[in-house]
């Protein structure tokens, strides 16, 4: 497996929930304090925006100056499923706008790039190699990390013992661009923290870490497993967090998700760094579920 830029100069992408009813957005608190009070920085997930990405209201180049302007937020995380077109020159447009607009590009959630936990060698090796072209994607933006999946099929040593080689290549190959490679909570087994930290343990690199998520926490249909647990499980190898939400009663309270206890285990974690918002409910709009979550964030942050 090559480990240099050559590999990406020659390949790299050539030319081209729960359910309530709607309630007033009016009724949520309203940001109380200042971001820089805060004992983290808040970003925002593109996928918070899925919808008006998946319509063409909205494209990926003009996502970040949107979150600026409709949100005051000037850090933001991509997704791989937008890039309508990544090439070195898509990318250094992208890159353009988002220094203009002093925007912090953080990292690129990869999907859809095969299974790193794939028993067949041939396609575990492809589907490393695939991931190659997000990562220098990710320096020419200034981002410090791409997230990737802990997906596989096979028993969870298997799946576990082949995710490791996987990440230990990625970061590897990641380390001559000064990339973390990071794994989410995204269902199967890496919805199970404990499987994911031993998996993070055994890379033992340290451009490897998590990406914890407040709400993938289903490992499958059957069983589940317990958020507060896995949050404070995947902190210590943590260099983001992601403050999933779905849906809020009158009171700006995510139904679901204790924001409160979450933002007091991240915070006695010695994590300083960016939550990044990603709603993912039906009952508001994209809009008005970003504003309502980082409504949430602030106040849980102030008193956590």
């Amino acid at each position: 497996m090559q480990t240099r830029r050559s590999f990406i100069k020659k390949s790299f992408l050539g030319g081209a929930s729960v359910s309530l009813t709607p309630f007033a957005l009016s009724s949520l608190p309203r940001p109380i304090i200042r971001n820089e009070e805060l004992f983290f920085k808040i970003s925002i997930a593109e996928w918070s925006l899925n919808r008006k990405l998946f319509s063409g209201e909205l494209d990926n180049l003009d996502f970040p100056t949107y979150a600026k302007e409709k949100f005051d937020i000037h850090a933001v995380e991509y997704v791989s499923t937008f890039f309508s077109s990544p090439s070195k020159e898509y990318v250094k447009e992208l890159l353009r706008r988002t220094r203009d607009n002093h925007i912090n590009n953080l990292l690129i959630m990869i999907d859809d790039e095969g299974d790193l936990g794939e028993q067949n060698e041939s396609k575990r090796k492809k589907a490393v190699e695939r991931h190659f072209k997000w990562i220098e994607c990710a320096e020419i933006l200034g981002c410090h990390a791409i997230r990737v999946n802990a997906a596989g099929k096979g028993s969870r040593k298997k799946v576990a013992s082949t995710v490791v080689r996987s990440l230990r290549e990625l970061c590897r190959f990641s380390s001559d661009f000064k990339i973390s490679i990071l794994v989410e909570n995204h269902g199967g087994y890496s919805s199970d923290a404990a499987w994911l930290a031993a998996v993070i343990e055994e890379v033992e690199m340290d451009n490897c870490g998590t990406l914890p998520d407040f709400g993938n926490f289903t490992i499958n249909r059957n069983k589940s497993y317990d958020r507060y647990r896995g949050v404070k499980e995947l902190m210590p190898y943590a260099k983001g967090v992601s403050a999933k939400s779905y849906a809020f009663d009158e009171n700006g309270r995510e139904v679901s998700i204790d924001y409160f206890r979450l933002l007091g285990i991240i915070k006695e974690s010695g994590f300083r760094g960016y939550i990044g918002i990603e709603y993912e409910g039906r009952d508001l709009s994209g809009d008005d579920g970003i504003i309502a979550t980082k409504n949430l964030l602030i106040e849980a942050g102030k008193s956590a």
